[in-house]
C-alpha cells in the first residue's frame, strides 16, 4: 500500500504540471504566491546526462561533447573527432521509489569539416502502476512511458560560429488508454517540436594564458501542444529559451579549469488569476496558440516584470581537467520558490582514456525540504572515434 502511495506522490509530481486547467488563484495572493508554470512532458527538460548534471544542469556553451544533442547541437562541428556515442542512466526519485528512471542514447558524425549530423533517444520509464475500481479492487497494470526521438543538422559558418536545427518527436503514454471510471477517453499525448540552435567559441589571453571563451543560444521544443484525451484545451510542452556563456583558461600544459552559467526561461503562459466566477481579474488567457503563448510569455506575469523575472532559472558550474583525462566538477542550480523551489548543489567527477569517457554526478538539494530529488545520482559512459584531419595548406 505505501508502495503504491509512494508511486502516486512520484506520478503526481511528474505531471501535475500538465492539468488541462488552470487552478484558481485568490485575488489577494496576485503577488508573491506560488504560481508555476504548467507544461506537458516535463521529463524533456531533465539533464540526461552526468557531465552537465555535475555542473548544475549547465550545458548551452560548455565544451562539446558527444551529450551535445540536449544543451546546444550547434556545438557538434567543434568536436575534434570523427564521430561519437554516449550512453546516461539516471535513477529518478529514488527517495520516493526505486522504479523511474531515464535513459539517454545519443550520437554523432561530421560529415566533413563543417557539417555534423546527430541524433538521441531519450526514454523515462515510470515504473508499474495498479489502477483500481472505486472498491479498491485491482483492475488492470500498466508502466506508464514516455519517449522523445530527435535528429539535428549543425553546420559552422566560420572558425568561430556555428548553427544548427533539431527535429523532434515526443510520445507520453501515462495510462495506456485506461479511463477508469470517468466518461473521458484517455490516450497516449504526442508532438512533434523543433530547436534553433546558435554557438561561438573564441581564443583569448588570459593574465598570460590561454583560454577560450564562448556563447550559446538554444530555443527548444518550439512545437505542438498536447493532450491525454479530447478535451480541445491542450498543454504547451516546455518551450525554452537557454541562453549562456563559458570562460576556460589553462594554468599549464595539464591543469585547465572553465566557469559556466546558462539562464534558462520557458517560453508558455503563465497562468492567471481567476476569481470565483472562474474569470480572468489579472493576467492573460493562456489558452492561445503555439506563437502568441511564447510572444506573452515575456509579459502575461499577473504580478508583472518582478514575477517575469522570477521564471528565470539559473544554471552554473565548474570544471577542472587534469591532462584532460581527470576531471572534477561542481554545480548550483536556483528556480525561485515561487516557481518551483528547486535548489540544488551537485557533484562529479569524469575519466577519460584513449576513446572512452565515464562520467557521473551526484545532485544534493538545498530547499529547505525533504526534497524527492535529494541521493539523485546520474552515470554516463561515451566513445569518440577518430580525430578529424584538417586540410594544411602547403
Amino acid at each position: 500500500m505505501l508502495k503504491s502511495i509512494s508511486k502516486l506522490i512520484a506520478i503526481c509530481l511528474l505531471i501535475s504540471l500538465s492539468a488541462t486547467s488552470y487552478a484558481q488563484v485568490d485575488v489577494e495572493d496576485i503577488s508573491g504566491g506560488l504560481n508555476a508554470l504548467r507544461v506537458a512532458v516535463p521529463f524533456t527538460t531533465i539533464a540526461p546526462d552526468s557531465r552537465a548534471g555535475a555542473m548544475g544542469d549547465v550545458g548551452v556553451a560548455t565544451q562539446p561533447d558527444a551529450n551535445s544533442q540536449h544543451w546546444n547541437s550547434a556545438k557538434f562541428p567543434f568536436v575534434d573527432k570523427k564521430w561519437g556515442v554516449a550512453f546516461s542512466y539516471t535513477p529518478w526519485l529514488r527517495n520516493l521509489v526505486n522504479d523511474i528512471n531515464l535513459t539517454y542514447l545519443t550520437g554523432y558524425y561530421k560529415v566533413d569539416q563543417f557539417q555534423t549530423i546527430s541524433g538521441s533517444l531519450r526514454y523515462f520509464a515510470m515504473g508499474e502502476i495498479t489502477f483500481t475500481d472505486n472498491l479498491g479492487n485491482s483492475v488492470t497494470t500498466f508502466n506508464p512511458n514516455e519517449l522523445a526521438l530527435d535528429f539535428a543538422y549543425s553546420r559552422k559558418f566560420s572558425n568561430y560560429i556555428s548553427g544548427a536545427l533539431a527535429f523532434r518527436y515526443i510520445r507520453s503514454d501515462l495510462t495506456g488508454g485506461y479511463s477508469g471510471q470517468t466518461q473521458t477517453d484517455a490516450k497516449a499525448g504526442s508532438a512533434f517540436a523543433a530547436d534553433i540552435a546558435m554557438y561561438y567559441q573564441h581564443p583569448i589571453m588570459l593574465s598570460g594564458r590561454n583560454g577560450e571563451m564562448a556563447f550559446g543560444l538554444n530555443i527548444s521544443n518550439i512545437g505542438s501542444k498536447v493532450s491525454y484525451n479530447n478535451d480541445p484545451n491542450k498543454d504547451f510542452i516546455p518551450q525554452n529559451l537557454r541562453l549562456g556563456g563559458r570562460l576556460t583558461t589553462e594554468f599549464d600544459q595539464y591543469n585547465s579549469i572553465s566557469f559556466s552559467i546558462d539562464a534558462n526561461k520557458l517560453l508558455v503562459p503563465t497562468p492567471p488569476v481567476y476569481n470565483d466566477e472562474n474569470e480572468i481579474v489579472k493576467g492573460l488567457n493562456p489558452n492561445v496558440s503555439i506563437v502568441q503563448g511564447i510572444i506573452q510569455s515575456f509579459y502575461d506575469a499577473p504580478a508583472g516584470i518582478k514575477e517575469e523575472l522570477q521564471e528565470i532559472f539559473i544554471s552554473s558550474g565548474v570544471e577542472y581537467w587534469y591532462a584532460k583525462q581527470f576531471a572534477i566538477r561542481a554545480g548550483y542550480f536556483y528556480e525561485h520558490q515561487n516557481k518551483g523551489n528547486r535548489k540544488y548543489f551537485t557533484l562529479g567527477a569524469g575519466l577519460k582514456y584513449n576513446i572512452f569517457n565515464i562520467d557521473f554526478a551526484y545532485l544534493i538539494p538545498t530547499g529547505g525540504f525533504n526534497s524527492p530529488m535529494a541521493n539523485t545520482v546520474r552515470f554516463s559512459l561515451s566513445f569518440d572515434f577518430e580525430p578529424v584531419r584538417r586540410n594544411r595548406k602547403e
